[in-house]
């Protein structure tokens, strides 16, 4: 059973105001479900028009209270004109045939982190999407969030002078099944929002050296099968700035996410885990209440990435990260991987390849 989808496009009516940007979403996972929520009643201009899954009853429910229509593959959605747009928050395994589908259909694209997991990979991306003329927009909702965006222009307007020091952090609020944590995930999908948060920073400048460390220090026992919990890792760039990278999957006081940038003329942080500015005094000391989940900590983030997706459908360019800067923090992920293979440091050539 399926639900009739508007049959508008996002161009004018005759009435010469705009209709609303059709969006599909593919995937109902955790972020698949709050992008498909946050497009329907955040996201003015935009109409969640289609949801994917191959899991018709999991498709249903969270198309059903907003009258989208429900596809099991992404070929079905492409063969109706439906959408103008495609959300991806599918498993990063299959982000990457999705662009390449969705771009060749000549979809507008927002793909979720990594955006693939070989560089060749990503390249196809980046060209199925170049030689379709779609705008293709990452997922790293830091570049949104109102705090690492004031940041970057404090950054860009000389506020640091040159930077020399810089540190990005993901900790989780904890691991609740290390046994479904792939091998190198801590690179591929939670360290990437660092490491484009650190070229962003650093923006012009090359990496050339990555050093990595990592073990399994929240769940031991699962180090055999291949998880890595808690990694650092050491970024050298060609403007001389060194950078730091760090991640845990568990830490119990809440869901942790800074950066900070030191330079020659100042400094600037950034990132809280406290929920708000509200501060207790009792018996026992201070204390706050702290952010547990990411949708609440990037709340703002994730509703301005999909307004930003939406404006580009329209307009044809893309804002935020683009399939240039979703390879170029694959390429550090990578280097990650390799350093971690190697035991030792791991040079890069400018085009993000391993030296």
């Amino acid at each position: 059973m399926t639900i009739d989808a508007p049959a508008e496009s996002a161009a004018h009516n005759s009435n010469s105001r705009p209709t609303p940007v059709r969006l599909g979403v593919i995937g109902t996972g955790w972020m698949g479900a709050f992008h498909a929520q946050s497009i329907a009643e955040r996201v003015p201009g935009a109409v969640l028009a289609a949801v994917v899954d191959p899991v018709e009853d999991a498709a249903q429910a969270v198309a059903r209270p907003y009258g989208a229509r429900v596809f099991t593959n992404i070929d079905a959605l492409l063969a109706h004109d439906v959408v103008d747009g495609v959300v991806i928050s599918s498993p990063s395994t299959t982000h990457t045939e999705l662009v390449v589908a969705a771009a060749a259909a000549g979809k507008a694209v927002f793909v979720e982190k990594p955006m693939a997991h070989t560089l060749d990979d990503a390249n196809r991306a980046v060209d199925a999407a170049g030689r379709a003329g779609v705008p293709l927009q990452l997922g790293f909702n830091r570049r949104f969030a109102t705090a690492f965006a004031a940041a970057k222009e404090r950054i860009v307007a000389g506020g640091v002078g040159t930077p020399q020091l810089l540190r990005s952090l993901t900790r989780d609020p904890g691991l609740a099944d290390p046994s479904r944590v792939r091998p190198w995930t801590i690179f591929t999908e939670t360290l990437i929002h660092d490491f484009d948060t650190l070229n962003w920073f650093n923006e012009g400048a090359k990496p050339v050296e990555v050093h990595a460390m990592a073990d399994a220090l929240v769940a031991p026992d699962y180090k055999d099968r291949g998880l890595l919990d808690t990694a650092v890792v050491t970024i050298r760039y060609d403007n001389g700035a060194i950078a730091v990278a760090e991640a845990s999957f568990q830490a119990v006081y809440g869901y942790d996410v800074r950066g900070e940038v030191f330079g020659s003329g100042g400094m600037v942080t950034v990132g809280d885990v406290r929920a708000s500015s509200m501060r207790h005094f009792g018996p026992s000391g201070e204390s706050s209440d702290t952010v547990r989940l990411n949708i609440e900590l990037f709340a703002q983030a994730y509703t301005d990435e999909l307004k930003a997706f939406t404006r580009a459908v329209r307009s044809g360019v893309a804002e935020g990260a683009g399939g240039d800067d979703a390879r170029a923090a694959l390429s550090l992920a990578l280097a990650s991987v390799a350093s971690i293979t190697t035991r030792g440091p791991v040079a890069l050539r400018p085009d993000g390849a391993l030296a």
